[in-house]
């Protein structure tokens, strides 16, 4: 099979699993930045870019600097609500989106697990898209489970 197409139907089919889950259960386990990880793990199957410690602790350390962010900063407003321009929530939620990519950077490099959508997954939690614990856990179930699909894709 052509590697752009190969490329195309295995990304496709990654986020086919996690968006067939969150159709039968309801739950948010389909989300902006698993596109961008499906992409990676696709385009480079056997590199380190798409090793599992990488793609989920990537996720892992956006999940945890987003949600320290968001309650620490902005807990209680939403960035799909309209705020006031120059607002002092406006600001709030800023700040938050800031300090998570901040923190979600440092992290990553310190704990060497370098993915760059996880920098898409902290700001989805820092701006209070998905921004609860149960929310953040299942970001990383998400997560475990595009890896997990990739992998049996590759036995296959």
């Amino acid at each position: 099979m052509d590697g752009r197409v190969g490329t195309t139907v295995h990304t496709g089919l990654l986020v086919s699993v996690t968006a067939l889950v969150a159709w039968l259960s309801g739950l948010p386990m389909l989300f902006p930045s698993l596109g961008p990880s499906a992409f990676v793990l696709a385009m480079f199957p056997h590199s380190d870019a798409s090793a599992p410690r990488r793609v989920i602790g990537g996720h892992l350390v956006g999940v945890l600097a987003g949600l320290l962010a968001y309650h620490a900063l902005a807990e209680g407003i939403v960035m799909t609500n309209a705020l006031e321009p120059a607002s002092l929530d406006g600001l709030r939620l800023a700040a938050s989106g800031v300090l998570a990519t901040v923190l979600t950077v440092a992290g990553m490099l310190f704990v060497r697990v370098r993915h760059p959508p996880a920098c898409a997954t902290t700001l989805i939690v820092a701006l209070g898209l998905l921004s609860t614990p149960l929310e953040g856990a299942l970001i990383v179930v998400a997560v475990v489970a595009l890896v997990g699909t990739h992998r049996l894709l590759l036995l296959g």
